[in-house]
């Protein structure tokens, strides 16, 4: 079942779907128009599940064409919703897009909940009467910014929704109570557990602005599902998107184009860079989008870092193929924009690159393969015996330098074990040695390449931890497992 949140701009339409929802997945400001694709949230409610749609605001001035893209999204999902939940504001009064709006649902025969938002004390609650001219028949005050009238609201969703697609809940739902929906806080950092087992793989779709993130997650579902729009910094949240592909399923997040700081001209994108970089860290496979026309620039190796210092999965799409190609030349091209892409993110070597084109779908679905390339990967494990012949053998060919007229020193070597927590953990290799500040960096990078010389481990990065052992500890350890 589907509930729709719908109303003109700046009316509480964001507050009020973060309230639902149990938690902080909308932007919420007070400058009009900043929720501008469909935002969803898997909700339950005394044991009825749905799925709660957050829209952009309806006939918002300024933005011509992408004010009617917004509006086209909220019209799906109206369309496609079994209730409205009608936002209006309270204090500021019956508005004339009020009525317009009004009559646009009215057309669609659907349940609808009149809510009167903003009404924060109970002596203002007369202001809902205004708003009887609308000529709904549910008409609810609530403040979605204090709780107030929420348990009411959870009730009536409840009497409204049809009872017999009642479905028993499963993990993938957030659980609400009426209890729940009234708090008057809940954490900013509480967000859906996505790498857990039973949960699909998580995406992050990240770039700097207008380099196709949008585009090509439209491209992949096949749907014109997130607002594509040409003017940068269309997309403010980071949206989740479920999808199956394959029999296996995906969660996508796109999320808001990761600026320079300095070049934030509001508090909402500084908002919106610090939602997509959290985004990163909970994602398990980061896509770092890149514009093939313009090239790599500095700030597509800033995204590169913050993947790299949260330790994720990676793949790096080179998208608008078709501004670039030529014919008689695509391999030629190809070839030298893969390798030029490789040379300027040489920090995240390991993550496999895609030239695609988002807006003709070219190599798209590849994508798919890569992602299970990294994940079948991240499964596998090298023997203790094979790794430590294999890194002794390195530090026999390249020695580490010398340090304060000291020299590192590696005992012993062995694989952790996979982080179950995790669907795509990276491989960690832990090294006893004599003294883990030792380890230089492009000695590091020297041992990583030995081990991918093993296996390769595409789209993965490699974590080595050194931990401090004596020589004697060790040969200890060595003479009880040969005992044993």
């Amino acid at each position: 079942m589907d509930i729709a949140i719908v109303g003109r701009p700046n009316v509480g339409k964001s507050a009020l779907f973060n309230r639902i929802a149990g938690r902080r997945i909308a932007i919420v400001h007070g400058h009009p128009g900043i929720t501008r694709d469909r935002i969803l949230a898997k909700c339950e409610i005394h044991g009825l599940r749905f799925r709660l749609w957050d829209t952009g605001g309806i006939v918002g001035a300024g933005e011509t064409q992408l004010a009617a893209d917004v509006q086209a999204e909220a019209a799906r999902a109206m369309e496609g919703s079994d209730l409205i939940l009608f936002v209006v504001d309270g204090q500021d009064g019956l508005n004339p897009m009020d009525r317009e709006l009004g009559r646009m649902i009215r057309k669609l025969a659907k349940p609808v909940l009149l809510l009167v938002n903003k009404i924060d004390d109970p002596k203002h609650e007369e202001r809902a009467d205004e708003f009887s001219a609308l000529g709904f028949e549910n008409v609810l005050p609530i403040s979605a910014a204090h709780g107030r009238g929420i348990p009411e609201l959870a009730e009536k969703i409840v009497g409204l929704l049809p009872s017999e697609k009642t479905q028993r809940p499963t993990p993938d739902v957030h659980r609400s109570t009426a209890k729940d929906f009234a708090s008057e806080a809940f954490s900013d950092e509480t967000l859906p557990e996505l790498a857990a087992a039973d949960q699909p793989m998580a995406i992050a779709i990240v770039g700097r602005p207008n380099a196709g993130k949008s585009s090509l997650i439209n491209a992949l579902l096949r749907d014109r599902r997130t607002i594509v729009s040409e003017i940068p910094g269309t997309t403010r949240d980071a949206i989740d998107i479920d999808y199956e592909h394959d029999g296996k399923r995906y969660l996508f997040v796109d999320t808001a184009g990761i600026r320079q700081r300095s070049r934030h001209s509001t508090s909402v994108e500084v908002f919106s860079v610090m939602r997509a970089e959290r985004t990163i860290s909970r994602a398990d496979i980061c896509v770092l989008v890149v514009d093939a026309a313009e090239g790599i620039k500095a700030q597509d190796r800033r995204v590169a870092a913050l993947i790299q210092k949260a330790r994720k999965a990676c793949v790096i799409a080179l998208n608008k193929w078709d501004l670039v190609r030529k014919p008689g030349k695509k391999r030629e091209i190809m070839k030298n924009a893969i390798a030029n892409a490789r040379a300027e993110l040489f920090f995240i070597d390991y993550a496999p690159v895609l030239v695609t084109s988002a807006l003709t779908g070219e190599h798209a679905n590849r994508i798919f393969k890569m992602f299970e390339r990294i994940r079948c990967a991240a499964g596998r494990h090298i023997g203790t015996g094979k790794l430590n012949r294999v890194l002794r053998a390195a530090f026999a060919a390249n020695p580490p330098p010398m340090i304060k007229g000291k020299r590192l020193k590696l005992f012993y070597a062995t694989q952790s074990g996979t982080d179950e927590s995790r669907r795509v953990a990276p491989p960690e290799f832990v090294l006893f040695v004599n003294s883990p500040r030792l380890l230089t960096q492009p000695h590091a990078r020297f041992l990583e390449s030995k081990i991918r010389e093993i296996e390769p481990y595409p789209g993965l990065p490699i974590l080595l931890t050194c931990r401090a052992r004596s020589q004697v500890q060790i040969g200890a350890v060595h003479r009880t497992a040969r005992g044993n």
